[in-house]
Parts: structure tokens; sequence; C-alpha cells
């Protein structure tokens, strides 16, 4: 959209998204607000809605969903990334533990999902896990440093140990096929690590491009 000034035609925003209480239900009668940091980063177009936690320096890109309506609550580290199109969503009553607390979701520290993948809950996603364009994480914990590539899908209860490469359009369904996962190969373990660094500058860039400070329910101020 743009708008019509006298020095010709300038861009036109429209900072837009919902934060807010999940609706109350049968098996989720209290509606709780999302806890959102300050220094993280909610881009136009995205919506958070219910018991939520999203720790510092994180950024949320456009045309995300984190709805903890059913499956609740979620967990989100810092440092994390959840790139355009990517989905949160959860079964009711289904957990994972992590520091002696249940969680739908729980997302450590320094995880990239990116593009248009889906964690569904219950679902434990550890540190510096890098989840792939249109991959799949159902059901399952994901160790600390592992590399989900693009379209594959982890589900049915699986755990994989720190450090496992999916490979690209894999369906890792069993225990076994999950323990014969090898290492991650250096070149995607730098390729991890780099889309790390580009993604820990959004939340600050484009924090003064919007010309928005936000409180600590992340709405803007």
């Amino acid at each position: 959209m743009k708008n019509q000034s006298n020095h010709g035609f300038e861009p036109y925003n429209i900072y837009s998204y919902f934060v807010g209480t999940n609706p109350p239900t049968s098996w989720n009668p209290c509606p709780k607000p999302p806890k959102i940091h300050q220094t993280a980063l909610l881009s136009p177009f995205t919506f958070v809605a219910g018991d939520v936690t999203i720790q510092e320096n994180t950024y949320v890109a456009p045309f995300v969903s984190i709805r903890a309506d059913e499956g609740t609550p979620f967990y989100i580290g810092r440092n994390t990334n959840l790139q355009d199109g990517v989905i949160l969503h959860g079964l009711k009553e289904k957990y994972v533990d992590k520091n002696n607390q249940r969680f739908s979701i729980y997302i450590g520290n320094g995880v990239s999902c990116a593009h248009g993948s889906l964690i569904h809950g219950p679902s434990l996603i550890e540190d510096d896990v890098f989840i792939g364009f249109k991959a799949i994480v159902y059901n399952a914990v994901v160790g600390k440093g592992s590399f989900i590539s693009s379209a594959a899908v982890v589900t049915a209860g699986v755990t994989l140990k720190p450090n496992s490469f999916v490979p690209p359009g894999a369906y890792i369904d069993t225990q076994a096929k999950a323990d014969s996962l090898k290492a991650v190969p250096t070149t995607e373990e730098e390729f991890a690590k780099e889309v790390q660094r580009v993604n820990q500058e959004f939340p600050s860039a484009y924090s003064l491009l919007l010309g928005k400070t936000r409180c600590s329910c992340g709405l803007a101020c």
C-alpha cells in the first residue's frame, strides 16, 4: 500500500497483530495472557494467544501463529527465531517435562524455526536446534544442536540424541530410526550458526524501523 505525499510515493506501514488471552474452554477455563520480554520482537500480522512465554531477543516474523488455546503452556527461550509462517499448537492435556515443569511446547535458547515449519505439542526442542523449511516436529524430543532438514518429519514420541542430523524429507517415526541418525555435518552446522547470527540482529533492528516500543505483554506503546 502506498501513501502519496508532496515528495512522491512513500511506504505506508500497518503495524497489526493479536496478542491476548486464550478463550475459556471446558479443559482450559482460565484465560491467561502471554508474557513477552520487552526485547523480543513481534512482527506485523503475528498471532499469540494464551499462556505463552517469549524470552529475551527472540524474533517472531510475520504471519507466525502461536496458539496456546488447546495444549498449554508454551515456552520460547532467548535468541530464538520463528520465521515467516511458523505454526505452534498443542494437544490438550499432553505434556513434555522440562526443569520439573510441564509444557505443551518447550523451545530452548538459540533455536531457529525456518519458514513454514510446524511445531506441534507435546514437543520439546532443546537449545541450538535448527528446524528447516516446512519441517514438522510433533510429539517428539529434539536434542541440543540437532538439525532437521527441509520437509522432514519427526514424530511418534521419538527422542533425537544431541547433534542428530535429519536428512531432507526424512520421516522419523520410530526410535530405531532416531537412534540411527548421523551427526550434523559441518556445512549444515555452519549454516545454522549463520542463520542464528542474522536473526539475532532483527529484534533491535526492526524495533527501530517500526518505531515501536513494547510493554511486557507485547503490545505496542
